[in-house]
């Protein structure tokens, strides 16, 4: 059995990848195929999600356990999940995350299951498109809107229309009056 996955991005527009792979390949056989696909470096810590068909992650397949993980959370590794393990259906849905750090993916799609046919290695059947740059550069990383700076992170803190000063309890902190030493 063989799955065709489609993989677009909501950063360029004209990108699309299909691969076809083995059903019981491994998550990290498809890692290694869409690094193929995209010119892709593998140097970054990069992960796969399950998704419901509203695209809210559901299930993390890592490439490394980096020992993050509760210890009531089962921790799936690439190397060690088959794809027909968390794959059954025809639309269904995944993300992977090619840069942790830009919090940048690919939306990918179960496009068909095609029976009958060996797939013995994973091999892109189309593509379309330049993929996005894989690694966003710092100075890229400090302009995004996200980030964080002084100026407004007292802004986003206290014009948060939830934060109610009213609520705030100084006296479940160690507050001193500038000393260190006392």
């Amino acid at each position: 059995m063989v799955y065709r996955f489609t993989l677009i991005s909501n950063e360029a527009d004209d990108f699309v990848r299909e691969i076809k792979i083995d059903a019981e390949a491994s998550f990290y056989d498809l890692h290694k195929a869409i690094l193929a696909a995209c010119n892709y470096a593998d140097d970054q810590p990069t992960s796969f999600f399950t998704c419901n068909k509203h695209w809210e992650q559901e299930q993390e397949i890592l490439l490394e356990d980096m020992g993050t993980s509760r210890e009531d959370e089962d921790v799936l590794l690439m190397k060690d999940t088959r794809l027909s393990e968390l794959l059954e259906d025809e639309k269904q849905r995944l993300v992977y995350v090619f840069d942790p750090l830009g919090n940048r993916m690919f939306f990918m799609e179960l496009t068909e299951i095609i029976f009958g046919q060996p797939q013995p290695q994973p091999v892109c059947s189309r593509s379309h498109g330049e993929a996005p740059q894989q690694a966003m550069d710092v100075e890229e990383f400090l302009k995004k809107d996200t980030a964080a700076t002084p100026d407004n992170l007292n802004e986003d803190f206290t014009d948060n229309e939830n934060f109610d000063a009213e609520e705030f309890d100084p006296e479940g902190f160690e507050i001193s009056d500038g000393d260190p030493y006392k």
